[in-house]
């Protein structure tokens, strides 16, 4: 079954920058060890996405429309298509003052956000401190060697995938995730490591939009909802006490 626009499928990858093939991300465990770039509680698996759905760059969105499961492909992707060229108006002198009335030390290599922007210490001299805000692979060609591993077909397990995409915690598990469907509404109620994982309230919500926004664009629903259930849990006593009790 051709892959086409707005469907939901699982697949493998592996990204180089195409001057140097250092491998920046994979969906592979062993191949992010290798390559040095392994994170720590992450799960290396096929990730999940929808086709058109700018979860991924748009070049690999379009390569992947009419391929099929077990299909692969090498991709090349130009700065324009990546990350964008780079831009010198981008790098900044920031004074020392301004680290200082932060409480921040700052040295070459540091990563630091200034008004929502990622950037990365580049030299210390003279009470300037140089940061680029570009990103770190801008300027750069890259490589995509990929792998159709699943197309969904299944509704639920399309929300399931988008949970994963969207709300992925580590030792999350997806089948202690509830799902109800009713007509044009469905709930779902998240197992209790991802409902109460320590990330703030905005990442939470932001998560649940995202998920809901790809079931409304992709799929015959109208209404998305998260169910949050509390229950009260019995503190057990301690065995002796008990024991004294049955006695």
């Amino acid at each position: 079954m051709a892959i086409k626009n707005g469907d939901f499928i699982k697949l493998e990858f592996t990204a180089t920058v195409k001057e140097t093939k250092d491998v920046f991300d994979t969906t592979n465990g062993e191949v992010a060890k290798e390559a040095g770039i392994e994170v720590e509680n992450r799960e290396y698996s096929p990730i999940p996405i929808v086709v058109g759905g700018n979860h991924l760059l748009k070049a690999i969105d379009e390569a992947v429309i009419g391929m099929d499961v077990g299909d692969s492909k090498n991709i090349e992707i130009s700065p324009e298509d990546g990350f964008g060229e780079r831009d010198s108006n981008l790098i900044q002198l920031i004074s020392m003052k301004e680290f200082k009335k932060q409480g921040m030390t700052p040295h070459v290599g540091m990563e630091l956000t200034s008004e929502g922007q990622k950037g990365r210490v580049l030299t210390i001299s003279g009470g300037r401190v140089k940061v680029d805000f570009n990103h770190d692979l801008a300027g750069k060609n890259l490589e995509y060697s990929i792998v159709i591993s699943e197309i969904i077909a299944d509704d639920e397990e399309k929300i399931k995938s988008m949970i994963q995409l969207h709300y992925s915690y580590p030792n999350m598990d997806l089948n202690k995730t509830e799902i109800k469907i009713d007509g044009d509404k469905v709930s779902i109620k998240l197992d209790e490591i991802t409902r109460f994982d320590q990330k703030s309230y905005m990442d939470v919500t932001f998560a649940r939009f995202r998920i809901a926004k790809d079931i409304w664009d992709n799929m015959d629903f109208e209404k998305v909802e998260f169910v949050d259930e509390f229950e009260k849990k019995v503190e057990e006593k301690p065995f002796e006490e008990n024991k004294e009790n049955e006695e």
